[in-house]
């Protein structure tokens, strides 16, 4: 069996985080530098590189598998804990989303935790360096 391939952007599957720092992440036998979003049926290189670009729009994944698969949304704010926009936050509650900002870091660990119990879970990480 083949390992999977992250050269479209996009790999199915749920994997846990074994890693992060130096600017990305380690999951699933790969590496990636930049930002991530994990959703229960994937993981996209996300685009956000600071908390003023988490928006409705770059987390438009996890509002498409809100049906139903995700109800908590950890989002890994870089270094430090921010706060998500009031508007964003209430676009999520209306989608069945709890979210729960925090610094990367602890995001990477609290997810790691979830998905080992099987909550429905997804996960928003800004890299850090």
């Amino acid at each position: 069996m083949s390992e999977p391939s992250f050269g479209s952007g996009y790999v199915a599957g749920q994997y846990t985080i074994d890693g992060y720092g130096a600017g990305g992440f380690n999951f699933g036998h790969m590496s990636h530098r930049g930002s991530l979003l994990m959703v229960p049926e994937g993981v996209h290189i996300w685009s956000a590189t600071r908390p003023s670009e988490i928006t409705a729009e770059s987390l438009a994944p996890v509002f498409a598998a809100a049906k139903g698969t995700v109800e908590l949304l950890l989002v890994g704010t870089g270094p430090d804990l921010v706060p998500l926009p009031a508007p964003l936050r209430a676009a999520l509650k209306a989608a069945g989303i709890v979210s729960d900002p925090m610094a990367t870091g602890a995001a990477a660990r609290t997810y790691n935790i979830l998905l080992g119990e099987r909550r429905r879970v997804a996960v928003a990480l800004i890299a850090v360096g």
